[in-house]
């Protein structure tokens, strides 16, 4: 079964940083994109970056310079390095491998990222 087990998350104040993590199993991990989304209360779900099999990455503009994507196709993981947090970033953090089949069929927990003073 594919699964994405989310982690990392936590309450951080602005301008901080944190690192979330993610546990991919049930398909070939190493032959697909990855990608992590992030749902805001109240809000339609949001992608925000994605890293290609050959380690190329994508970041919405919303994002970019502050959030950095990789992945470790050894241990199967994709992971989201967040700084300079804003209030507005405040969202559950999910990944997913957008190009698999049934994509969206497949979701995690996420992680619940929150960013307040």
């Amino acid at each position: 079964q594919v699964q994405f087990v989310e982690s990392g998350g936590g309450l951080v104040q602005p301008g901080g940083s944190l690192r979330l993590s993610c546990a991919a199993s049930g398909f070939t991990f190493s032959s697909y994109l990855m990608a992590w989304y992030r749902q805001a209360p109240g809000k339609e779900r949001e992608r925000v970056a994605f890293i290609t099999t050959a380690a190329g990455t994508y970041y919405a503009d919303s994002v970019k310079g502050r959030f950095t994507i990789s992945r470790d196709d050894a241990k199967k993981m994709v992971f989201l390095q967040i700084g300079s947090l804003k209030p507005e970033d405040t969202a559950v953090y999910f990944c997913n491998a957008p190009n698999y089949p049934r994509w969206n069929d497949y979701w995690g927990r996420g992680t619940q990222v929150t960013v307040s003073s």
